[in-house]
């Protein structure tokens, strides 16, 4: 008798739970508890629409140490998102096999504009990519953070004329007001009509276009020093990119501070934001 009851007592509470807390027991989606209601699997990317990947809910106590082990740092590329941006209620995308992750870059390994230079810096905004040519043959590539809608990156070809090592901006602070947002191993490429530079540099990487213009390239160093997030950083490709850009073995001394340079790459940033649409690309999978 004593057993009976707690069973009914048990489907009293789930019922309960379905009606009154829907939520608790819904497919995984983005949680609308979060004021970003932030689902990866919306962003159209081209380069991935004949890849095999499923949506994957970012549970409580989820990370992508935790889901998927060494192979995090493909699944971070894959979404040109950070640690940082990585939270409980998102929905990032994730390759069936991960091998596909490993491999993927969405842009050319050969680029015709690129093969009469020693050094050419294309940037897609449709793919927020970024990639580094000799001689129009892709040497490597990484995501990218361009400039959200009303800031978008101007596009068409410029060439890298100063570099700052150490650069902060002048015109916006970090989150809680208390410095100078960091721009570590920033290189400029354009001037606007009303004096603002516009450069490529380190900074947070939240999974889609987010930036007032500029182009921003992981550096988890610089999110250590800033939030103390992550405790161990690993990418660093803003410091790859500036290495072989305009590192001291094509510019002299590299000074740590604003310099201004001669014949540093060019670089064409080409297409549009990314298109988001107004629901997932694939069938949610329930993840256990």
């Amino acid at each position: 008798m004593i057993r009976r009851l707690a069973v009914v007592i048990a489907i009293i509470i789930l019922a309960a739970i379905v009606v009154h807390e829907p939520d608790i027991t819904a497919e995984p989606a983005a949680s609308p508890l979060d004021p970003a209601k932030e689902d990866l699997s919306r962003v159209d990317y081209p380069s991935q629409r004949d890849l095999d990947w499923y949506p994957r809910f970012i549970r409580p106590n989820d990370s992508l140490e935790s889901l998927f082990g060494d192979d995090w740092v493909y699944i971070a590329r894959f979404n040109r998102i950070d640690r940082r941006h990585t939270y409980p209620g998102m929905t990032i995308k994730v390759p069936r096999d991960m091998a596909v992750a490993r491999a993927y870059t969405p842009l050319p390994k050969e680029y015709e504009p690129a093969k009469r230079y020693a050094k050419y810096i294309l940037v897609s905004l449709t793919e927020q990519w970024i990639g580094a040519y000799e001689r129009g043959t892709l040497k490597f590539s990484m995501p990218a953070a361009t400039g959200k809608k009303g800031n978008e990156t101007p596009t068409g070809l410029f060439r890298i004329d100063a570099r700052d090592r150490t650069h902060t901006s002048s015109l916006y602070q970090t989150d809680d007001n208390s410095a100078q947002y960091p721009m570590d191993y920033a290189m400029r490429f354009f001037i606007d009509k009303q004096n603002v530079g516009y450069w490529i540099h380190a900074r947070d990487l939240p999974g889609k276009p987010a930036s007032h213009g500029c182009v921003g390239l992981f550096d988890e160093p610089m999110q250590n020093r800033m939030y103390g997030i992550p405790a161990r950083p690993v990418l660093h490709d803003s410091k790859k990119l500036y290495d072989w850009a305009v590192g001291e073995a094509d510019h002299g001394p590299d000074s740590g501070t604003i310099e201004l340079i001669d014949g540093g790459p060019v670089v064409e940033v080409i297409g549009e934001n990314p298109v988001y649409q107004p629901a997932p690309l694939r069938p949610m999978v329930a993840t256990r």
